[in-house]
């Protein structure tokens, strides 16, 4: 959530900046002109009460200066006042709390403002390529696309999944079980023991608190899935970012020990109401997928450089894993809803001989902190201001396991381990067909 204060102040680099997020002109002007009207008919009230509160309190001393003098008209004439503030001061903090719920909804339907140096542009297309690591080989006639290597390998069944649960589910037997199990826990492995993070084992559902505060309500509503619990509900985690992001919600973290670097192997729900039509072959856009997220915790000066480093703890997966990959800086009309600056991972898929998102990093400054009150004592405890957050994928790991199923297949139909997995899988060195 932006600061309304300096909405009021930069109005102008609002409204740019709008722009570079591919709303209309107008449309952005309207929005920040709305909100700032918003803003100033609350200030407007809040002074009204505040000058009707101070006429209460002296109204109240008058009284009693009336009494002592004998009076009585005088006091009767100020009681009748003070009742006739009471009522409007009642009236006027049930309309303060409405005018702060109007402001800060409106508040929370505005994205982030994106850093200076992200690239403007509208879509995929424009988004820059900021690094390639690994030679894309030459594709073989032969190189078939990972569900059909998959089903071959009677490991990856589509059919059976769609009787249990409908479409964009998969039902993963045998080798390709245990290999889906042994990236996760490579990656876990990788970020807790060399990267620095520390594992968490989080809720799998949360309250719409914890998703409003990692900007998933409500503006993505329709891609959650919820279950309903007593009164209320509990929304399935679309993502381990909304769990590890809130664990510092409402609190004031010590500087000293920022940052905060989490971790997190969960299976993730989407209902990819926004992908409709998308990727229906295969495991790559599913209702139900395995990740393992990165979280950091930062203060207001170490976050960009948080940035460059959870991107290449991510990237480290795919170099060990021996994935040919390039890194993509989105550009202001492709980039997330709450992130100043998003880079892309994208891991090479010979199967559709093009490359594929796998990890997703992203700086939000302190948009986040604002919607959870996630602060922390600043230097020498002079005051309290908002962390900034980051969340990554470290990667996600059924993408993971397509790009090793179509990296590493063999003519014959079979897939070599990498190396790196091996320990993993028991030393297996080669997943076939029985």
């Amino acid at each position: 959530m932006l600061d309304i204060k300096w909405i009021r102040d930069n109005p102008k680099v609002l409204v740019e900046a709008l722009k570079k997020r591919s709303w209309s002109s107008d449309d952005a002007q309207s929005t920040v002109d709305d909100l700032i009207a918003r803003d100033e008919a609350r200030r407007e009230h809040l002074t009204e009460l505040q000058t009707r509160q101070e006429r209460r309190n002296a109204a109240s001393k008058e009284i009693g200066n009336a009494m002592r003098s004998g009076d009585a008209a005088l006091a009767e004439k100020l009681k009748a006042e003070v009742g006739e503030i009471k009522a409007f001061i009642q009236d006027g903090e049930a309309r303060e709390r409405e005018l702060d719920k109007a402001l800060n909804d409106a508040l929370a339907e505005l994205p982030n403002v994106p850093l200076d140096d992200v690239p403007v542009g509208k879509n995929e297309d424009d988004n820059v390529v900021k690094r390639i690591v690994g030679k894309v080989p030459t594709r073989p006639n032969w190189v078939k696309e990972h569900f059909e290597i998959g089903e071959a390998l009677g490991m990856m069944d589509f059919e059976r999944a769609a009787k249990l649960s409908g479409s964009r589910f998969t039902v993963l037997k045998g080798g390709l079980a245990r290999m889906e199990r042994a990236l996760g826990q490579f990656m876990l492995d990788l970020h807790t023991t060399e990267h620095g993070y520390e594992e968490i084992q989080p809720p799998l559902m949360v309250k719409d608190e914890a998703l409003f505060g990692t900007g998933q309500l409500p503006k993505f509503e329709e891609d959650l899935f919820f279950a309903p619990r007593g009164d209320g509900r509990l929304g399935l985690i679309p993502t381990a970012e909304v769990p590890l992001t809130n664990l510092v919600r409402e609190e004031i973290t010590p500087h000293e020990k920022l940052p905060l670097r989490y971790t997190a192997l969960t299976p993730c729900f989407r209902s990819e109401a926004g992908s409709a039509g998308r990727d229906t072959r295969g495991m790559l856009r599913q209702h139900q997928f395995y990740k393992v997220e990165l979280v950091s915790i930062t203060d207001q000066d170490s976050s960009l450089a948080e940035h460059e480093r959870m991107t290449e703890c991510a990237e480290e997966v795919l170099k060990r894993l021996g994935l040919p990959f390039r890194t993509m800086t989105l550009c202001t009309g492709d980039m997330g809803f709450g992130a100043r600056k998003t880079y892309d991972i994208e891991v090479w898929l010979p199967g559709q001989n093009a490359y594929r998102e796998i990890s997703s990093c992203s700086v939000c400054g302190d948009f986040q902190a604002r919607r959870m009150d996630a602060r922390y004592k600043d230097k020498g405890g002079k005051g309290n201001r908002f962390v900034h957050t980051l969340n990554g994928s470290g990667t996600a790991v059924g993408r993971a396991l397509i790009a090793v199923i179509e990296n590493y297949q063999n003519e014959d139909g079979s897939v070599t381990i990498p190396e790196a997995l091996r320990p993993y899988m028991g030393g297996l060195e080669k997943i076939e067909s029985k």
